[in-house]
């Protein structure tokens, strides 16, 4: 062999040798970086493969009425278990077949069912809330690819009542509107997790079950609704409001003493069970928070409370109303152009005599007027807890002209929610403290513990003007134009409010529609409860001692009765 040869000859065992080095090399390398430098990575895959992590839905609290008589519960809010029927299309032989016989059961037009199934999918919802009827054929079909799969579901086994309080849950498990939305987070819980072994086919081995973040229940919450009392104002409410052809109303009934709600009605109404069956949203507000108003004559007892509790303003104090009062270019006059000469405060409430109320305004000032209206708890939110509550309309101090604080007076040029005036008035049925309005009388913890929110109250008149103020208002309904709520057997303390309704654009009022709402509480000189009713737009009637003051009347004999408070008076 030449030297050439067995140079070549040697190059070429060099670079045999050289590929099997690298090639030794690269799967050392290879071996290296899966072994030690992604081992974790590794770890975590076969872990994915032996091991599986499932999720543990948490329970939703319950959401329940108090029967304030016995302290018992009513279930307001529940879950169920309900089943779906599904199909695996891919699995479905004759899927002609199929189509026809779930028709027969479900109810549906075998082509929608045809069109759902007609695919390769791998899982295709059909109908969902079955009924034991509809479940039992369905595995007595026994259909290839048909499935079933237990599904939990929000269930208002009251329907309508006190829906607006409750709200109700949507498709995605989240609260809207009411107690369901406010306290989402509350009754929703926290979901917990849960780690299974797997063997080699993939089957769960229950007795390797590693708990990871425990499941925390939803708290259940208990309302200060009765739902006697409810059922109640609701009912009286639909009458009133089909009665007088209105589009709509309100009626609250509190505890003056510690804000509770015992009832909180609106129509029309909904049945949070066929939500989505509901067109127009606007019908999911809660008017009794939501809706603003000019609350007009009902208005003029806190101005009257105001007057007494300066010490400037007294029951017999009197004036001269001439009918009007002429303020920078504005007249202002008394409701169908009275005039009633000289008038006690009283007379003033039992008459609702406009000029009376801006005579009180102009003996103890604006400023001092209008800290009252503010100390009232007018301009705020009562913090009562829920969704879509309105701070109501008014305007800082130093905007307000001459003729702002004088139609103020007997409640124009201001806007109020039903349940910012009640709670308001509810500081003269009381004793003069302004009490927190509460729904939420107590939440049930998982742990079976209790709790209860704060209440809190804070003096805004002397009880001694509370007192007389409420002497007045028993004046109006025994004397003046709150005759229809008159209650026999006790004394009824009441105050009418026929409100115009601001034209859209602010220049003025809508000339042939009102609002008429009756304020009422009783016993008068103890009262146990506290009535708010507002009528909006009556057909055919003027005034709200022929609308609302009837309503207001009726209600609270029921609510004596159910209650089984005595009568006081024998007069």
């Amino acid at each position: 062999m030449s030297y050439l040869e067995h140079t070549i000859q040697r190059k070429r065992i060099g670079i045999f040798f050289g590929f099997i080095f690298i090639f030794f090399a690269v799967i050392i390398f290879r071996l290296f970086d899966l072994q030690v430098m992604r081992n974790n990575i590794y770890l975590k895959m076969a872990d994915k493969q032996h091991w599986t992590t499932r999720k543990i839905p948490a329970k939703r609290g319950l959401i329940y009425t108090t029967d304030i008589k016995t302290g018992e519960k009513n279930t307001l809010a529940t879950n169920e278990t309900l089943n779906m029927v599904y199909a695996v299309p891919r699995q479905i032989k004759n899927k002609e077949e199929a189509s026809k016989k779930l028709s027969d059961i479900l109810g549906i037009d075998s082509k929608e069912i045809s069109n759902l199934i007609n695919n390769d999918k791998v899982y295709v919802p059909i109908k969902h809330k079955l009924n034991n009827e509809e479940v039992s054929k369905i595995e007595e079909s026994d259909l290839l690819g048909i499935m079933l799969s237990p599904e939990e579901w929000r269930n208002y086994p009251e329907g309508e009542l006190a829906s607006h309080v409750v709200g109700f849950i949507n498709n995605d498990g989240e609260g809207q509107y009411g107690i369901e939305s406010y306290f989402n987070d509350q009754l929703k819980g926290k979901s917990g997790e849960v780690t299974l072994e797997k063997d080699n086919s993939g089957r769960q081995i229950t007795a390797s079950l590693k708990q990871e973040n425990p499941v925390l229940n939803g708290q259940d919450i208990v309302l200060t609704i009765d739902r006697v009392i409810q059922s109640f104002a609701e009912a009286d409410l639909k009458d009133a409001v089909e009665k007088h052809k209105s589009p709509g109303g309100s009626i609250i009934v509190m505890n003056p003493d510690n804000g509770d709600i015992w009832a909180m009605a609106n129509y029309p109404t909904f049945d949070p069970n066929k939500y989505n069956e509901i067109k127009d949203y606007e019908l999911f507000k809660n008017s009794a928070i939501a809706h603003l108003y000019e609350p007009g004559s009902i208005f003029k007892i806190l101005t009257m409370a105001a007057g007494i509790d300066t010490g400037k303003i007294f029951p017999n104090t009197t004036y001269i109303d001439t009918g009007e009062v002429k303020i920078g270019g504005y007249t202002i006059r008394n409701a169908s152009n009275k005039v009633y000469g000289k008038r006690t405060m009283t007379e003033v409430l039992e008459n609702s005599i406009n000029t009376g109320t801006i005579f009180i305004k102009d003996t103890i000032g604006n400023e001092v007027f209008y800290n009252y209206i503010k100390n009232f708890g007018l301009g705020r939110k009562t913090g009562i807890g829920l969704l879509g509550e309105e701070t109501g309309v008014l305007k800082s101090f130093k905007s307000w002209k001459d003729i702002n604080f004088a139609t103020a007076t007997f409640g124009q040029g201001i806007a109020v929610t039903p349940l910012q005036f009640i709670t308001a008035a509810s500081a003269i049925a009381n004793g003069g403290e302004l009490v927190n309005p509460n729904i939420v009388s107590r939440y049930i913890l998982p742990d079976g513990s209790t709790k209860e929110p704060e209440r809190t109250k804070k003096r805004v008149i002397k009880k001694e003007t509370a007192n007389i103020l409420s002497a007045m208002m028993v004046s109006v309904v025994e004397k003046g134009h709150g005759k229809k709520a008159q209650i026999p057997g006790f004394r009824v303390a009441g105050k009418t409010g026929t409100a115009q309704i601001p034209l859209k654009d602010g220049n003025g009022y809508e000339a042939y529609k009102s609002i008429g709402s009756f304020i009422l509480f009783v016993p008068a000189e103890d009262a146990k409860f506290i009535i708010l009713v507002k009528i909006d737009e009556p057909q055919g009637v003027q005034w709200a001692e022929s609308t609302a003051a009837p309503v207001a009347g009726e209600l609270a004999k029921k609510i004596l009765n159910y209650l089984e408070i005595p009568p006081n008076n024998k007069e």
